[in-house]
């Protein structure tokens, strides 16, 4: 398991104590511990922690939400709510900094280490979704790029015999009459309009038209039957197992 650094911020120095030996049992790293919000902003710039740890009542005032919503605004880090509070007021503000996780005081230290592996688990989850989101939105305009370049910077992009793309309103025409496609069939066109001659895989399909959807080739094939009943021609080929080509 990754030793994760967490950083503590509790202003009760025997439940930040229990704390510290619990987490260092259980594998992790605790950073630093520090009992102020001013302080915590300046370790977390120091050590760069994974996750915090953040007491609700610092100092009996709401400085625990406080440094809650400044983590979130600003370092973009996981935290997780320490709290002795069933207070419904108390609970309602916390919820909307959108914490990760909440431990009650007094902590049994499975659940503590349970929440920080959940908490963990979420966030890491986000930041990959994030990052294949923004990996695939890149790839739709280096398409759009290549589309545009491959037909010297022209929007209508004819191919097969008789159909045209029109790259400004992204449909599909034969003989000039356009072919009512869903967004979904007329991405797919696009798709393999883009990469003529070639075979477009299932998995290329799939990132680039459900984006983090839960498709799957039948998917794929289900969207390829329901276009081809709707073209005037069958120009659409497959490679079984691997995917489909327009020639």
């Amino acid at each position: 398991m990754k030793k994760y650094k967490i950083l503590i911020v509790e202003d009760d120095e025997v439940s930040a104590l229990n704390l510290e030996i619990s987490l260092r049992k259980n594998g992790y790293e605790v950073v630093a511990t520090t009992d102020n919000m001013l302080s915590a902003i300046n370790k977390i710039k120091v050590y760069t922690p994974d996750i915090v740890i953040i007491d609700i009542a610092l100092q009996e005032s709401a400085d625990g939400i406080e440094l809650a919503n400044l983590i979130r605004e600003k370092y973009h880090l996981p935290f997780i709510y320490l709290t002795s509070h069933s207070d419904d007021h108390i609970i309602e503000d916390a919820s909307k900094t959108e914490p990760y996780g909440y431990i009650l005081k007094p902590f049994d230290p499975n659940s503590l280490h349970a929440t920080l592996q959940m908490a963990l688990y979420k966030y890491n989850h986000e930041k990959q979704q994030e990052a294949s989101i923004s990996a695939l939105k890149q790839e739709k305009l280096n398409l759009e790029k290549l589309l545009y370049h491959n037909n010297h910077n022209q929007p209508n992009i004819k191919f097969a015999d008789g159909y045209c793309f029109d790259l400004n309103v992204c449909e599909t025409f034969y003989n000039n009459k356009k072919i009512r496609l869903t967004k979904k069939e007329n991405a797919f066109i696009k798709l393999l309009v883009a990469h003529i001659g070639l075979v477009v895989s299932f998995d290329q399909i799939i990132q680039y038209i459900w984006d983090e959807d839960n498709a799957t080739q039948n998917s794929v094939r289900t969207l390829v039957w329901r276009i081809r009943n709707k073209l005037p021609t069958d120009i659409i080929k497959n490679v079984s197992g691997t995917g489909y080509y327009i020639e």
